[in-house]
């Protein structure tokens, strides 16, 4: 595997949506390349980061109850 092939499926590697010959050859060239290991590195804190991001955070129950009242309110006028 070349560079050129790392960029292409780096985001294939981090999915791990590669065949097993892929990811080794893969594993193989970022263990020796500074360069793609710095970029999946990157890669892999921006894929983290966005998760964090994007994770789902509840309500607290207080705001859930005053909004389903509220709702019932507007339901019951019109």
């Amino acid at each position: 595997m070349i560079c050129d092939d790392v960029k292409r499926v780096a985001y294939f590697f981090l999915d791990g949506k590669l065949g097993e010959n892929k990811q080794n050859d893969f594993k193989t060239h970022v263990s020796i390349c500074p360069d793609c290991e710095q970029r999946v590195s990157i890669h892999r804190r921006l894929r983290l980061f966005i998760c964090k991001r994007l994770s789902r955070d509840s309500a607290p129950q207080r705001l859930r109850q005053r909004l389903a009242r509220s709702f019932r309110g507007l339901t019951s006028e019109t």
